[in-house]
């Protein structure tokens, strides 16, 4: 071995342990590359499909965040609300279907997330008993939906919405003329049951209920009126009982 080889072998060496060294404090020190915006958007629908619902959003929030540019990005979104829709997590469902629609309005998804949001909107609004502002809102984009998509599949669906809706908004307004007159405040009775029965004549078993009761009212709330009240009323009530009674 003449004197440059044995000159060159250690350096060699050495160079080669340097490097595996380079190697190690890469790998235990260097962040870990960040998933493509492919990987996480077919992460997120491996999740999906094994209906790990929570692990989806983790992985379509990601994809959002970090690549709000991509091509898998519109579709990670909409499948983003799917997931909260499925973890029964109706709020964020609605926002971010509504984002999708704000940002994407001439998508062909649009009929779906339209009927998307109704349908979250729907859900977040159990109790009649409560302010009915997210049936308000659900109601909206189904009249939306069937309007601008009539041909389609959850156009066509829409309708049965629209009149479960209704009839949710009905109960509710029942409800708060049931607790006037349980509460003897007979003249807000009144006035609550003559507004369902104008504004819900489609609904033939809540006109009926409210025609009555609006009658009911009207005779307990005379009782509490002055003469000059009760003139004063008379003339609108006449003019509404003949439409009714």
């Amino acid at each position: 071995m003449n004197a440059m080889l044995r000159r060159f072998l250690p350096l060699s060496c050495l160079l080669l342990f340097l490097g595996g060294c380079a190697g190690l404090m890469d790998y235990y020190f260097l962040p870990p590359p960040e998933d493509t915006a492919q990987e996480l958007y077919e992460s997120g629908r491996q999740a999906m499909s094994e209906k790990d619902y929570y692990g989806a959003i983790g992985y379509f929030m990601k994809l959002k965040d970090r690549y709000p540019f991509s091509p898998y990005t519109p579709m990670g979104t909409v499948a983003l609300a799917d997931a909260y829709f499925l973890t029964e997590d109706y709020g964020p469902a609605a926002e971010t279907y509504k984002e999708f629609e704000s940002v994407h309005p001439r998508s062909e998804e649009i009929p779906y997330v339209l009927y998307q949001i109704g349908v979250s909107n729907f859900k977040r609004s159990e109790s009649i008993d409560m302010p009915q502002g997210n049936l308000q809102e659900a109601l909206q984009y189904f009249y939306l939906l069937e309007q601008t998509f009539p041909d389609t599949d959850y156009g066509k669906e829409a309708a049965e919405y629209i009149r479960r809706c209704r009839k949710r908004l009905a109960e509710h307004e029942l409800f708060v003329a049931d607790f006037y007159w349980r509460t003897d405040q007979f003249g807000a009775a009144w006035k609550r049951y003559m507004y369902t029965a104008e504004n819900f004549k489609d609904l033939e078993e809540v006109l009926e209920y409210s025609k009555l009761r609006a009658e009911l009212s009207y005779l307990e709330y005379q009782k509490t009126l002055t003469e000059t009240e009760r003139r004063k009323i008379e003339g609108s009530w006449r003019n509404w009982a003949k439409r009714w009674l």
